[in-house]
């Protein structure tokens, strides 16, 4: 198959799962009588981001977009910054699902490419100075198994991160495990490791949440046997009145029951498209390990979602424009500024807010 036949047909295939969308009953959820997100307190110099697939991107990103503001981030099956804008003339919703997770032949993303455009956009002052990412810890996975974002796509993520200066010694890039999509727990329950389906979380006998959160910040205490602090379903809207970035009306946040008193760190959990709460519930928020490893660290985890909706059916966070007003051959999906970046941003500054009260906050 030649790859604009290829192309045609994934288009072709967006499409209709637009329109299926679109002709479903719909039964929104509603944000009404859900509690704000909290102010904490939050050591904000501390906070690092992780996410799975379109939360892989999503959290290069974010992890791009304001380097001088996190400590590191983790990558689970996501291709390098700006991917989908790399093959001009080729429309970014096109690369995104072609070039930016199972290219053919000798196509594909390439580092280098995209370290240019990143520095011609800190330049531009659209995101931050690339300085800001030597210091970080990097968490890159690519399964052997994984047919939907392949190894040679995530190979240039890894590549990214060490031409933009992240220093060897801080880049860790696990690229010889046979699993699939998915992230990686070690729950018999999940999908067996080498498969890619639904819920895409898959049994690979470890947790891989641990491991990004070990290899950002160092050694941590061993995790508690069951999470013992809040899940907290809070109401995404006030951070999207005009619901530009389409997220969903109900976001999760993991407080251990330490930080309503002590300063905690933030880890920002993005994920994958099927996954978000209108689809799954809390089960990814809940389920993934990430909260009982926080538990006794000190860590607040916060797991925006992201709407389904009939330009994005899949319920995927915005690698290729389908939020920007700008013309869509040059969306702003990457930038600062970008609908879903600014929202996240505004929640975690939020988290990083003085406590008003000596009340439990919610």
């Amino acid at each position: 198959m030649t790859n604009l036949s290829n192309r045609t047909q994934l288009l072709k295939h967006l499409l209709a799962g637009a329109l299926c969308f679109a002709l479903l009953p719909r039964n929104p959820a509603h944000a009404e009588g859900l509690a704000a997100l909290g102010a904490y307190g939050a050591d904000l110099k501390q906070t690092s981001v992780s996410g799975l697939s379109s939360g892989a991107f999503m959290a290069v990103q974010f992890d791009v977009a304001f380097s001088s503001e996190l400590v590191g981030a983790g990558i689970i099956a996501g291709g390098p910054f700006y991917c989908a804008g790399l093959f001009a003339p080729t429309l970014p919703a096109v690369a995104a699902v072609t070039e930016c997770m199972s290219p053919l032949g000798d196509s594909g993303p390439l580092a280098a490419d995209a370290l240019a455009i990143a520095r011609s956009f800190a330049d531009k002052g659209k995101i931050d100075a690339l300085k800001g990412l030597a210091r970080q810890r990097v968490y890159v996975f690519g399964g052997t198994m994984d047919k939907t974002v392949t190894q040679r796509v995530v190979d240039q993520t890894a590549q990214f991160f060490s031409q933009a200066g992240v220093a060897p010694a801080n880049l860790k890039y696990v690229s010889n495990l046979a699993a699939g999509h998915a992230i990686l727990t070690n729950n018999p329950a999940d999908v067996p490791c080498a498969w890619s389906k639904d819920p895409y979380i898959n049994n690979c006998g470890f947790l891989q949440s641990h491991d990004i959160l070990k290899w950002i910040y160092g050694p941590l205490n061993p995790p508690s046997v069951t999470a013992g602090g809040r899940l907290l379903a809070f109401d995404q809207s006030r951070f999207d009145p005009q619901g530009k970035a389409t997220l969903g009306p109900i976001g999760y946040a993991y407080v251990p029951n330490a930080c309503t008193t002590k300063q905690c760190r933030v880890h920002v959990v993005f994920h994958g498209c099927h996954q978000g709460e209108r689809r799954m519930g809390d089960r990814y928020a809940r389920t993934t390990g990430y909260n009982e490893l926080a538990d006794t660290n000190n860590l607040i985890v916060l797991y925006p979602q992201v709407a389904d909706s009939v330009r994005n059916p899949k319920g995927c966070w915005d690698f290729w424009g389908y939020t920007s007003q700008d013309d869509p051959r040059y969306p702003d999906f990457y930038s600062r500024k970008a609908p879903q970046q600014a929202a996240v941003m505004q929640m975690v500054k939020r988290l990083g807010a003085a406590r008003t009260s000596n009340r439990p906050t919610l």
